[in-house]
Protein backbone atom coordinates (compact mmCIF):
# COMPACT_ATOMS: atom_id res chain seq x y z
CA UNK A 1 0.00 0.00 0.00
CA UNK A 2 2.86 2.34 0.80
CA UNK A 3 4.37 1.66 -2.62
CA UNK A 4 1.06 2.57 -4.27
CA UNK A 5 0.91 5.85 -2.35
CA UNK A 6 4.44 6.65 -3.48
CA UNK A 7 3.49 5.97 -7.09
CA UNK A 8 0.44 8.20 -6.83
CA UNK A 9 2.53 10.93 -5.25
CA UNK A 10 5.13 10.61 -8.02
CA UNK A 11 2.33 10.85 -10.58
CA UNK A 12 0.91 14.02 -9.03
CA UNK A 13 4.32 15.68 -8.67
CA UNK A 14 5.84 14.49 -11.96
CA UNK A 15 7.02 16.71 -14.79
CA UNK A 16 4.23 15.97 -17.26
CA UNK A 17 0.90 17.39 -18.40
CA UNK A 18 -1.01 16.45 -15.24
CA UNK A 19 1.77 17.57 -12.93
CA UNK A 20 2.11 20.96 -14.62
CA UNK A 21 -1.66 21.50 -14.55
CA UNK A 22 -1.72 20.72 -10.83
CA UNK A 23 1.21 23.11 -10.32
CA UNK A 24 -0.82 25.99 -11.77
CA UNK A 25 -3.99 25.08 -9.87
CA UNK A 26 -2.08 24.71 -6.60
CA UNK A 27 -0.43 28.11 -7.05
CA UNK A 28 -3.73 29.86 -7.84
CA UNK A 29 -5.96 28.18 -5.26
CA UNK A 30 -3.54 27.63 -2.39
CA UNK A 31 -4.84 24.06 -1.96
CA UNK A 32 -2.66 20.99 -1.94
CA UNK A 33 -2.55 19.12 -5.21
CA UNK A 34 -3.60 15.90 -3.46
CA UNK A 35 -6.84 17.60 -2.39
CA UNK A 36 -7.32 19.05 -5.88
CA UNK A 37 -6.80 15.65 -7.50
CA UNK A 38 -9.19 13.93 -5.06
CA UNK A 39 -11.85 16.60 -5.56
CA UNK A 40 -11.54 16.41 -9.33
CA UNK A 41 -11.78 12.63 -9.27
CA UNK A 42 -14.92 12.77 -7.10
CA UNK A 43 -16.50 15.37 -9.39
CA UNK A 44 -15.80 13.29 -12.47
CA UNK A 45 -17.17 10.19 -10.73
CA UNK A 46 -20.42 11.93 -9.79
CA UNK A 47 -20.77 13.29 -13.32
CA UNK A 48 -20.23 9.83 -14.81
CA UNK A 49 -23.19 8.57 -12.74
CA UNK A 50 -25.63 11.45 -13.07
CA UNK A 51 -24.29 13.77 -15.78
CA UNK A 52 -25.36 14.10 -19.39
CA UNK A 53 -22.82 12.89 -21.95
CA UNK A 54 -21.04 10.50 -19.58
CA UNK A 55 -20.16 8.23 -22.50
CA UNK A 56 -18.41 11.07 -24.33
CA UNK A 57 -16.46 12.11 -21.24
CA UNK A 58 -15.37 8.53 -20.59
CA UNK A 59 -14.21 8.09 -24.19
CA UNK A 60 -12.29 11.37 -24.05
CA UNK A 61 -10.52 10.22 -20.89
CA UNK A 62 -9.54 6.99 -22.59
CA UNK A 63 -8.42 8.64 -25.83
CA UNK A 64 -7.16 12.22 -25.47
CA UNK A 65 -4.32 11.78 -22.96
CA UNK A 66 -3.07 8.48 -24.47
CA UNK A 67 -3.13 10.04 -27.95
CA UNK A 68 -1.15 13.07 -26.73
CA UNK A 69 1.39 10.89 -24.93
CA UNK A 70 1.65 8.55 -27.93
CA UNK A 71 2.60 11.47 -30.18
CA UNK A 72 5.29 12.46 -27.68
CA UNK A 73 6.53 8.86 -27.65
CA UNK A 74 6.76 8.80 -31.44
CA UNK A 75 8.80 12.00 -31.45
CA UNK A 76 11.15 10.88 -28.66
CA UNK A 77 14.37 8.98 -29.44
CA UNK A 78 13.59 6.36 -26.77
CA UNK A 79 11.53 3.52 -28.28
CA UNK A 80 10.52 1.87 -25.02
CA UNK A 81 7.63 4.28 -24.55
CA UNK A 82 6.48 3.42 -28.09
CA UNK A 83 6.03 -0.20 -27.00
CA UNK A 84 4.15 0.88 -23.88
CA UNK A 85 1.60 2.92 -25.81
CA UNK A 86 1.30 0.44 -28.66
CA UNK A 87 0.33 -2.12 -26.02
CA UNK A 88 -2.28 0.27 -24.65
CA UNK A 89 -3.82 0.83 -28.10
CA UNK A 90 -4.00 -2.93 -28.77
CA UNK A 91 -5.92 -3.42 -25.52
CA UNK A 92 -8.04 -0.34 -26.19
CA UNK A 93 -8.96 -1.61 -29.66
CA UNK A 94 -9.98 -5.05 -28.39
CA UNK A 95 -11.94 -3.47 -25.56
CA UNK A 96 -13.78 -1.25 -28.05
CA UNK A 97 -14.77 -4.29 -30.13
CA UNK A 98 -16.06 -6.15 -27.07
CA UNK A 99 -17.87 -3.05 -25.84
CA UNK A 100 -19.60 -2.62 -29.20
CA UNK A 101 -21.45 -5.90 -28.65
CA UNK A 102 -21.95 -5.62 -24.87
CA UNK A 103 -22.76 -1.92 -24.57
CA UNK A 104 -26.44 -2.45 -25.41
CA UNK A 105 -26.78 -4.64 -22.30
CA UNK A 106 -24.50 -2.74 -19.91
CA UNK A 107 -24.89 0.98 -20.61
CA UNK A 108 -28.01 1.33 -18.44
CA UNK A 109 -26.18 0.17 -15.29
CA UNK A 110 -25.66 3.29 -13.12
CA UNK A 111 -21.96 2.60 -12.45
CA UNK A 112 -21.08 1.32 -15.91
CA UNK A 113 -19.22 4.43 -17.03
CA UNK A 114 -17.36 4.74 -13.74
CA UNK A 115 -16.18 1.15 -14.17
CA UNK A 116 -15.23 1.77 -17.78
CA UNK A 117 -13.33 4.93 -16.88
CA UNK A 118 -11.52 3.17 -14.02
CA UNK A 119 -10.57 0.33 -16.38
CA UNK A 120 -9.13 2.73 -18.98
CA UNK A 121 -7.22 4.66 -16.31
CA UNK A 122 -5.80 1.38 -15.02
CA UNK A 123 -4.73 0.47 -18.55
CA UNK A 124 -2.87 3.75 -19.04
CA UNK A 125 -1.47 4.06 -15.50
CA UNK A 126 2.25 4.95 -15.43
CA UNK A 127 3.56 1.80 -13.77
CA UNK A 128 4.71 -1.59 -15.02
CA UNK A 129 1.71 -3.57 -13.71
CA UNK A 130 -0.94 -1.45 -15.38
CA UNK A 131 -3.92 -3.02 -17.08
CA UNK A 132 -2.65 -2.98 -20.63
CA UNK A 133 0.62 -4.71 -19.70
CA UNK A 134 -1.15 -7.39 -17.64
CA UNK A 135 -3.87 -8.10 -20.21
CA UNK A 136 -1.41 -8.17 -23.09
CA UNK A 137 1.11 -10.41 -21.33
CA UNK A 138 -1.37 -12.88 -19.86
CA UNK A 139 -4.04 -13.11 -22.55
CA UNK A 140 -3.40 -11.30 -25.85
CA UNK A 141 0.22 -12.28 -26.44
CA UNK A 142 -0.23 -16.04 -25.76
CA UNK A 143 -3.30 -16.10 -28.02
CA UNK A 144 -1.41 -14.24 -30.74
CA UNK A 145 1.64 -16.51 -30.58
CA UNK A 146 -0.60 -19.57 -30.78
CA UNK A 147 -2.82 -18.44 -33.65
CA UNK A 148 -0.92 -15.78 -35.59
CA UNK A 149 -0.01 -18.22 -38.39
CA UNK A 150 -3.66 -19.03 -39.02
CA UNK A 151 -4.64 -15.38 -38.80
CA UNK A 152 -1.90 -14.39 -41.27
CA UNK A 153 -3.12 -17.07 -43.70
CA UNK A 154 -6.72 -15.91 -43.44
CA UNK A 155 -5.73 -12.26 -43.88
CA UNK A 156 -3.60 -13.16 -46.92
CA UNK A 157 -6.45 -15.13 -48.49
CA UNK A 158 -8.93 -12.34 -47.85
CA UNK A 159 -6.51 -9.80 -49.29
CA UNK A 160 -6.05 -11.89 -52.44
CA UNK A 161 -9.80 -12.35 -52.86
CA UNK A 162 -10.41 -8.63 -52.34
CA UNK A 163 -7.76 -7.77 -54.96
CA UNK A 164 -9.23 -10.27 -57.43
CA UNK A 165 -12.74 -8.90 -56.86
CA UNK A 166 -11.54 -5.33 -57.33
CA UNK A 167 -9.82 -6.27 -60.61
CA UNK A 168 -12.97 -8.04 -61.87
CA UNK A 169 -15.19 -5.09 -60.99
CA UNK A 170 -12.80 -2.63 -62.63
CA UNK A 171 -12.59 -4.75 -65.78
CA UNK A 172 -16.39 -5.02 -65.96
CA UNK A 173 -16.84 -1.25 -65.53
CA UNK A 174 -14.29 -0.52 -68.27
CA UNK A 175 -15.96 -2.97 -70.66
CA UNK A 176 -19.37 -1.44 -69.97
CA UNK A 177 -18.06 2.05 -70.63
CA UNK A 178 -16.38 0.92 -73.86
CA UNK A 179 -19.54 -0.76 -75.18
CA UNK A 180 -21.67 2.26 -74.25
CA UNK A 181 -19.28 4.58 -76.07
CA UNK A 182 -19.37 2.32 -79.14
CA UNK A 183 -23.17 2.45 -79.26
CA UNK A 184 -23.24 6.23 -78.92
CA UNK A 185 -20.64 6.84 -81.68
CA UNK A 186 -22.27 6.90 -85.23
CA UNK A 187 -21.00 4.26 -87.63
CA UNK A 188 -18.62 5.38 -90.38
CA UNK A 189 -20.40 5.96 -93.73
CA UNK A 190 -23.81 6.66 -92.24
CA UNK A 191 -25.30 9.73 -94.02
CA UNK A 192 -25.93 12.69 -91.79
CA UNK A 193 -29.47 13.85 -91.24
CA UNK A 194 -30.50 16.85 -93.38
CA UNK A 195 -30.52 20.12 -91.55
CA UNK A 196 -33.92 21.71 -91.01
CA UNK A 197 -34.85 24.72 -93.14
CA UNK A 198 -35.20 27.98 -91.25
CA UNK A 199 -37.60 29.55 -93.77
CA UNK A 200 -40.04 28.67 -96.55
CA UNK A 201 -38.87 28.89 -100.14
CA UNK A 202 -40.47 31.72 -102.09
Amino acid sequence: MAALRERVRALLHGDHLLGRALDRLEAKSGLKREHLAAGSACSVGVYLVFGYGASLLCNLIGFVYPAYTSIKAIESPDKRDDTIWLTYWVVYGLFSVVEFFSDIFLFWFPFYYIGKCAFLLWCMAPFSWNGSQILYTRFIRPFFLKHHGTVDSVVSDLGGQALSTAESVTRGVLQTLASSQARLTPEEGTPALPSSSHGKQQ
